[in-house]
């Protein structure tokens, strides 16, 4: 099969490129698992928080938010975003004040918004209102119809198993077929490198972290339909409601080969035990766990554009956790880069993104 552009990874850096990329030509995406979205896109905390990032990365966020907030009908919804602290977090909270436009809040105040909050142990508390929850799911799925409806495919159960390049362009074998296509996009997630090398192109170090989620009973049978997300000041744990329940993850980032992640039990009760200190009311039983990849760049900044000496390899990787927060306005730079366009989000920008700095 032929196209003009083959995308490795079906996860939301692959479905938004590929959509954007769909306007400019025949765009093919390769899965290799049975739905999108399987590995770290499908373990998302889901949260849409423009103050998220280095400010780079805050850049792409605030681009992004007329999409997220409009496009298809919207994928935002109201949730919050409040940071706590203890007495000897003053430091860490101080700085999350600051960065991430925190209001003041009382402890009572706090508490009105999360009961459970513990008095005793809740030093500090601030709230940024310009957090939403984000539709992941339909954002993939919104991504993904646009492939179709540009005449593209997304194909499935498709583990690639070789890459070979030639005067006619990028030839990827899965063990169904031979996929052909001019421009070969790595959007692969935790295995960029691996794709890389599989290409013949160097590496760039990216490195995967993992991160563990627990799914709780809602704490004292609390509606937890308002409350807000809440992360212990310097990030070293947060809780977001979810359909009635309430995760809770201790917000680590352990680095790891690329595989299907699960989570570690001493890291999670670790978590746990942060997240508990600073409420009223014990875990008493975890319905589920799981664990994500979040991958990063030597200098934890998004990787987009054509490899300095693969002038047909496109990288897109690198999102950090930040995958759905950036993709409309990433994608958007990525099809600006391949048509030759000056970028929407300035020059200077698209030059912080580049894989030219690793050269």
């Amino acid at each position: 099969m032929k196209t003009d552009f083959l995308v490795i990874g079906g996860g939301i850096a692959g479905v938004s490129v590929g959509a954007r990329l769909s306007h400019l030509g025949r765009v093919t995406l390769l899965e290799g698992e049975a739905g999108l979205g399987y590995h770290a896109s499908g373990r998302s905390a889901a949260l849409f928080d423009e103050c998220l990032g280095a400010p780079e990365v805050v850049a792409l966020n605030r681009a992004s938010h007329p999409y997220h907030a409009t496009e298809n009908g919207g994928v935002l919804s109201d949730r919050g975003l409040m940071v706590v602290g203890r007495t000897e977090d003053a430091a860490l909270f101080t700085a999350d004040r600051a960065h991430m436009r925190l209001t003041p809040l009382t402890v009572d105040e706090a508490r009105a918004m999360m009961p459970v909050l513990n008095p005793d142990t809740v030093a500090f508390a601030g709230l940024n209102e310009n957090a939403w929850d984000l539709d992941t799911d339909l954002l993939i799925q919104n991504f993904a119809r646009e492939i179709r409806a540009n005449g593209g495919t997304v194909q499935t159960r498709q583990q690639v198993q070789t890459i070979t390049r030639d005067a006619a362009g990028w030839q990827v074998q899965t063990g169904k077929e031979t996929f052909q296509g001019r421009v070969l996009v790595n959007a692969a997630g935790a295995w960029v490198d691996v794709v890389a090398r599989m290409a013949g192109v160097a590496p760039l170090g990216f490195t995967p972290m993992r991160r563990s989620m627990a799914r709780l009973p809602a704490p004292g049978g609390h509606d937890l339909n308002r409350w807000p997300m809440v992360v212990g000041a310097g990030e070293r744990w947060y809780c977001k409601p979810d359909a009635g329940k309430l995760l809770v993850s201790p917000a680590e980032e352990d680095p790891q080969d690329p595989h299907d992640a699960f989570a570690d039990d001493m890291i999670l009760a670790e978590g746990l035990a942060r997240y508990e200190e600073m409420v009223t009311e014990p875990v008493t039983r975890l319905e589920t766990s799981w664990a994500g990849l979040r991958t990063f760049a030597p200098d934890r900044l998004l990787v987009i554009g054509f490899d300095p000496a693969e002038s047909t390899f496109f990288w897109h990787a690198g999102q950090g956790g930040v995958g759905f927060q950036t993709a409309p306005a990433a994608s958007q730079l990525a099809a600006d880069i391949v048509a030759e366009r000056t970028p929407e989000i300035g020059a200077d920008l698209a030059r912080a993104f580049s894989p030219a700095r690793f050269a």
